[in-house]
């Protein structure tokens, strides 16, 4: 048995002893777990100081440097997500529908976890604990394979809630880590059928693809956000101003931050100039012909740029006419993710909801709110941008099936 298949039939066996567990013992392990990260920032932050070295060394952005860093806040974060996530109510048991038929058999849809679950992501440490929660809580096991530049990071944070898997009396092979970073063990796993359920790749355009193309195993495509921002021509200017501004800049390195700003030409004249005083050169603008002939730009935006998620302080500009051909440039450039209209124009919010193809859509509200904890939904799994079976931020409802139980007192077909 190879390296990759010996993790697998483990978090298989051990997903298998996990049907048994209850939910008690489930928020125990994760309270453990919130416990050891929280004992163990100052070694959590030495190996990721590791990462960051290398990732320095390899001339890694400082957007991407961005995503991979971890502090005392961000570890504390990440733990007060694992208590959310073990406050919540258990997504597994519940009766989601039933009947009694005329010959008496007795149905019950009832919610199971998915199984097995795979996840291939880059350099976001966060995302090994948020996906291993997630996955714990909803009865599932989970293999993760992060990226190679956070390899020292997720070492030490899957030994830790290893750790405390046994010190709740859970097999701590539900959560798993492929250690091996070498693009033919990852090749490998999504082959891995016989032992992984559904595979989540959560990163940038390549990884997704890859996996994609590639895998062999049911794919939930996740992640990549090529986000608009459109400002309609009754738009409030300041309010457009702060939204952009946010969606943009607060966290430039993620995938529900502004890439695109479509601007009505009637408000163009006055958004644009407020735009470029608010950011003072901090982001650069890439722009069509009519941006740049009302703000001085830093570049023509050519195609290629309307579908690149940039994920660092680099926008794409363009004047348009109207609503509908935001619209279409939206259903054209975008990932389905998330979108935005600003606007006081009810007829005009009601046609961009109906008619942009996304995960999800806001009226004046920023796309950074595209997120599981802001959601509510406790930690998410990732973005999903296709539609079966998930939509949008996969919280732990996301993370389940369902399956029918029947109960028959002697019945038989005719």
């Amino acid at each position: 048995m190879t390296y990759i298949e010996t993790i697998g039939a483990n978090a298989k066996k051990a997903e298998s002893s996990m049907r048994g567990i209850t939910q008690k013992q489930k928020n125990n392990a994760l309270k453990e777990i919130a416990a050891a990260l929280t004992a163990n920032t100052e070694k959590i932050m030495a190996a990721n100081k590791k990462d960051l070295e290398n990732a320095e060394k390899n001339n890694m952005s400082a957007a991407m440097q961005d995503r991979l860093g971890l502090n005392q806040k961000r570890i504390s974060d990440m733990a007060d997500g694992v208590l959310k996530i073990a406050a919540l109510p258990d997504p597994v048991g519940r009766v989601l529908g039933g009947r009694e038929l005329p010959n008496g058999l007795k149905i019950v849809k009832k919610s199971v976890p998915l199984g097995v679950v795979g996840i291939i992501f880059e350099a976001r440490p966060n995302v090994t604990v948020d996906a291993a929660a997630l996955c714990l809580k909803s009865g599932n096991a989970s293999v993760l394979r992060g990226g190679s530049d956070a390899v020292n990071s997720n070492k030490c944070l899957t030994e830790l809630m290893r750790g405390a898997l046994k010190e709740a009396g859970i097999d701590e092979n539900a959560i798993s880590l492929v250690e091996d970073t070498s693009r033919e063990t990852v090749n490998q796993l999504m082959k891995l059928n016989q032992y992984i359920d559904v595979l989540i790749p959560r990163g940038g355009h390549s990884l997704i693809q890859n996996v994609i193309n590639n895998s062999t195993i049911p794919v939930i495509q996740t992640g990549e956000g090529n986000c608009s921002v459109y400002v309609d021509a009754s738009a409030d200017a300041e309010m457009a101003v702060n939204i952009a501004d946010n969606g943009k800049t607060q966290r430039p390195s993620v995938c529900n931050a502004i890439e695109n700003i479509l601007v009505h030409k009637d408000i163009a004249e006055k958004f644009l100039p407020a735009l470029q005083k608010r950011w003072q050169g901090k982001v650069k603008i890439l722009g069509d012909k009519r941006t740049a002939q009302i703000i001085s730009t830093d570049g023509n935006a050519e195609e290629e740029d309307y579908r690149r998620e940039f994920l660092d302080c680099i926008v794409a500009v363009k004047v348009v006419d109207n609503t509908e051909e935001a619209i279409d440039f939206i259903n054209t450039y975008g990932t389905k993710h998330s979108e935005c209209i600003i606007t006081k124009d009810l007829a005009s919010v009601e046609k961009f909801q109906q008619r942009v193809d996304a995960a999800v859509v806001y009226v004046n509200a920023s796309t950074r709110f595209t997120d599981g904890g802001q959601f509510g939904l406790g930690a998410e799994i990732g973005i999903s941008t296709q539609k079966l079976h998930a939509r949008g931020p996969m919280g732990l409802e996301e993370m389940t099936t369902y399956k029918y139980l029947i109960n028959g007192a002697g019945q038989i077909r005719s």
